[in-house]
């Protein structure tokens, strides 16, 4: 029971929709708004900075909790995988909105801060950086999804966490297939650093 347990946490921790909650408590429909997509960066381009960070702490907090509670109740290697798995599908398909969610990043974050710390450390760093250095929000979740299995190898992860982390990067960057698509056109956004308000058209 207490693995079961662990497992429904884990979906509705992930289904916590804090991008429509925080466009809700300021007058907006995400889902009909910017990209339309219930992520941090879609409330950090339409409501600005500070929503923005405070949706992002808070989809990576989840992520890591739904993976710190399956370590607690459950134990093992597999129930902690699967906690971060079913938080990442709560968070792209939560019951609460009809199943229209985000891409899954942050609190793909979360999960991994959960099951390889140090690892999840250097790829915040990263993806920092290349936010800061390219404004593409998506340049950088995408480098990472595919930086991150490698590095929770370097870093001596156990096999089952760097099979889990790959198909979730896998996951991650099948999300992103129409930004991919954009970058390849040159028409993806780019993230307006200044805070609120439209895209830099840069």
């Amino acid at each position: 029971m207490s693995q079961v347990l662990a497992l429904v946490l884990a979906y509705l921790l992930g289904s916590i929709p804090f991008a429509y909650l925080a466009g809700r408590l300021n007058g907006v429909d995400l889902r009909t708004v910017g990209s339309g997509n219930l992520g941090a960066t879609n409330v950090f381009r339409t409501l600005g900075r500070t929503v923005g960070i405070v949706v992002m702490v808070l989809d990576i907090a989840k992520g890591a909790a739904a993976v710190v509670i399956a370590q607690w109740l459950a134990g093992g290697s597999w129930w902690p995988i699967a906690a971060g798995a079913l938080a990442i599908l709560g968070h792209v398909f939560p019951v609460w909105t009809g199943f229209a969610g985000g891409k899954g990043v942050a609190v793909g974050a979360g999960a991994l801060i959960g099951l390889v710390p140090l690892a999840s450390a250097t790829l915040i760093v990263l993806w920092v950086l290349l936010v800061l250095i390219t404004r593409y929000v998506s340049v950088a979740s995408i480098t990472c999804a595919l930086a991150a299995a490698p590095l929770a190898w370097v870093f001596g992860a156990p096999w089952s966490y760097v099979g889990f982390i790959a198909l979730a990067g896998l996951f991650v960057i099948w999300k992103h297939r129409e930004n991919v698509q954009r970058l390849i056109d040159g028409t993806e956004n780019r993230i307006h650093l200044g805070g609120k308000g439209t895209p830099d058209p840069t």
